[in-house]
């Protein structure tokens, strides 16, 4: 740690493996959620309880100034880890694999430098947020008055990104992370024996051409230079190999920068599998759901970001060749609500290779002293 910075680094490491022995899913991070609640209550932090379920909302003043909030996210995913560490999941089926652990371990480790050292003026909202993964949490947080209750001028999130080297981070302003949709197309015609085909109404076939069919949506309707994807991911449809099934259906997922993007791919679904109906003669129907929006850096806290991992890390660690991601990430939701800025933080070395979501991945603990030191600046600034 550099010199102003003081925390545990040995505790804060057994705690947050801690954490990942007992990962628990979006909205029940009891476990976690109270850990969370005990700490920040020993170190003199104002704690508020039970905000979207398990969330858990930390403040400490010093003196005028403004009021900013910093975000961590505390749930695990439903996966089974295969990363051989001493200290992997004790729960079958649950994990840590996107380091939702090691954030969780961050924003305490900046919560008892804090309160040591009160190197900040105004007022600090540390935000320990539930159901990041897919579940919306931050959503919750904010339809239920986060920013009502909690008055930040700005707030900023921060995540581990094992595609950057240990040491090295990317914050831009402007969309840096992708929306995040559903769809789920099904395609009904009339069913039959296999030997007579002429009898029934294919849907597998329908099925079959509008998985094809769908992605002429992004090579040829999509402005090349932009950033979006259209993933069919699941294909459904009968049971034996001498029935023709009745109905079938396809379902995926839609990533996009920019709302006219996304707009565009939620309508030429509908339009694509209709025609494909068409021609096959049966029937469809499309439920596409939108999920998490973009998430759009402000111009002017993504500076102040910045300025914050070039004091803490140096010039040279900010990385702006780095691409947005069309991962989806649901702080998007708060920048929604209030300017702010996300920063990804490498945590990549030679025993930390695997990316978030993957069964061998494991948060790194060094990344733990460098996140605090970002965190830190920001706070100071």
């Amino acid at each position: 740690m550099e010199p102003g910075i003081v925390v545990d680094v040995e505790r804060l490491i057994a705690f947050r493996r801690d954490l990942h022995r007992h990962p628990e899913l979006g909205f029940e991070e009891r476990r976690t959620a109270a850990l969370v609640a005990e700490r920040l209550a020993e170190l003199g932090w104002q704690v508020t309880t039970g905000l979207a379920e398990t969330g858990v909302v930390g403040t400490l003043s010093n003196g005028d100034g403004p009021t900013i909030g910093i975000r961590a996210d505390m749930d695990a995913l439903p996966m089974t880890e295969a990363s051989g560490r001493a200290w992997s999941s004790q729960t079958d089926g649950l994990f840590h694999g996107c380091g939702h652990d090691g954030h969780t371990t961050v924003l305490l480790a900046l919560a008892e430098h804090l309160a040591e050292s009160r190197a900040f003026r105004g007022t600090i909202v540390l935000i320990f947020q539930p159901a990041e993964e897919g579940l919306g949490g931050g959503r919750v947080m904010v339809e239920e008055g986060l920013f009502d209750r909690f008055a930040c001028e700005a707030v900023y999130g921060f995540h581990n990104m094992p595609l950057l080297p240990l040491g090295r981070a990317a914050v831009k302003a402007g969309p840096s992370m992708a929306s995040q949709d559903t769809f789920k197309v099904t395609f009904r015609g009339r069913g039959g024996h296999a030997a007579m085909p002429h009898l029934a109404r294919d849907a597998v076939l329908a099925t079959a051409e509008a998985a094809c069919a769908l992605q002429g949506l992004i090579a040829r309707e999509t402005d090349p230079h932009v950033a979006a994807a259209l993933s069919v991911t699941e294909l459904h449809a009968g049971t034996t190999h001498n029935v023709i099934p009745a109905d079938g259906w396809l379902g995926g997922t839609v990533r996009t920068l920019d709302t006219a993007t996304r707009e565009a791919l939620e309508a030429g679904i509908g339009r694509v599998c209709a025609g494909v109906a068409r021609a096959r003669n049966v029937e469809t129907e499309v439920d596409y759901r939108r999920g998490f929006p973009v998430l759009v850096n402000d111009a002017h806290c993504a500076g102040v970001m910045r300025k914050a991992v070039a004091k803490a890390l140096g010039t040279d660690a900010l990385d702006d060749g780095f691409k947005p991601l069309l991962a989806a990430e649901d702080f998007a939701y708060m920048l929604e609500a209030r300017p702010g800025a996300y920063v990804l933080l490498g945590q990549r070395d030679d025993d930390h290779t695997a990316m978030v979501h993957n069964p061998a991945f494991d948060f790194n603990d060094k990344l733990i002293p460098i996140a605090v030191r970002v965190l830190a600046a920001l706070a100071g600034q």
